[in-house]
């Protein structure tokens, strides 16, 4: 690795608060990626990877460090966007929850996200020219709302690669038999009669998989289990006490809420964990530690 990448890098881990070690993980897993990434990649159009995986898996850091190394090493201009970044606003989805059903308040499961946003962006980004520019929308977890577009960053073309990550990216639907027996006690409860799953499927079925099919690759980071995960979120919401923060805004989340939260999630995690490491061109398998152990790329 280059000097001046490297510093790069460092500061990045350091900003983060990543461990020194996870410098190998960059090594052994990004830098080959980025390398595979780029030689993919036709020059003169924008090559658009959806990078999926679920909470606490490091979609969000593996997106940033592409970055990092495809414009550093390969100055292939880089866009960066996440499924949470389309998030509709806390009023779109009391809406929803009023006409659909309560659970469409809490955001993160399909329906929750302006899909039409997102797919002008994709377009915007695929027809980008030199000396033009497009702001990428960002969301602010922390007051449940989008940040305002002057603190949007901004990204000029043209744009040789998009990275979108999202926890649901790549994922299919499921049966009308698979939906019809809860999988938890919050779909057992809160949606008895399957209304608020049937919808988030439907989103799925439709909407969604128009947003995903720009999507030239698919990277999935394969967590262990869902009881790694669950437990990988809990460490989240503690590492954020410890700094006065929470995840969700400015109440703390103790472990019952945190376990309901998690809930929202569980059944299309727990199915894309079985559905999508066949069909992904990049697999990076992970331990319970959250590390890289393995990586798999499909031959062409």
């Amino acid at each position: 690795m280059k000097a001046s990448l490297l510093d790069l890098v460092n500061d990045f881990i350091e900003q983060h608060q990543l461990p020194k070690t996870f410098i190998d993980t960059i090594v052994e897993h990004y830098l080959p990626l980025a390398q595979w990434i780029n030689q993919q990649r036709a020059p003169q159009r924008c090559y658009f990877i959806g990078i999926s995986g679920a909470q606490g898996t490091g979609k969000s850091t593996l997106s940033a460090l592409l970055k990092i190394i495809l414009e550093h090493e390969y100055a292939c201009n880089t866009a960066t966007l996440s499924l949470d970044d389309l998030y509709l606003s806390s009023a779109e989805r009391e809406k929803l929850s009023q006409k659909i059903h309560p659970l469409m308040k809490t955001r993160g499961v399909p329906g929750s996200h302006n899909v039409r946003r997102g797919l002008v962006l994709f377009d915007a980004l695929n027809n980008l020219q030199e000396q033009q520019f497009l702001a990428l929308p960002r969301f602010d977890k922390a007051n449940d709302e989008a940040f305002p577009k002057a603190q949007w960053p901004a990204i000029s073309g043209p744009v040789g690669v998009v990275l979108f990550e999202g926890w649901c990216v790549g994922a299919s639907a499921c049966t009308d038999e698979e939906l019809v027996k809860p999988v938890n006690e919050l779909e057992a409860i809160e949606d008895a009669d399957g209304t608020w799953r049937r919808y988030i499927n439907e989103q799925l079925e439709t909407h969604y998989q128009q947003l995903f099919a720009p999507m030239e690759r698919l990277i999935m980071l394969q967590a262990p289990d869902f009881a790694s995960i669950r437990r990988w979120r809990w460490r989240q919401e503690e590492k954020l006490a410890a700094q006065g923060m929470s995840s969700q805004g400015s109440a703390l989340m103790d472990r019952p809420t945190i376990e309901r939260f998690i809930q929202h999630f569980e059944r299309l995690t727990r199915q894309s964990l079985k559905q999508l490491p066949p069909g992904a061109d990049i697999l990076f398998e992970l331990d319970s530690n959250q590390r890289i152990i393995r990586s798999h790329y499909a031959k062409p």
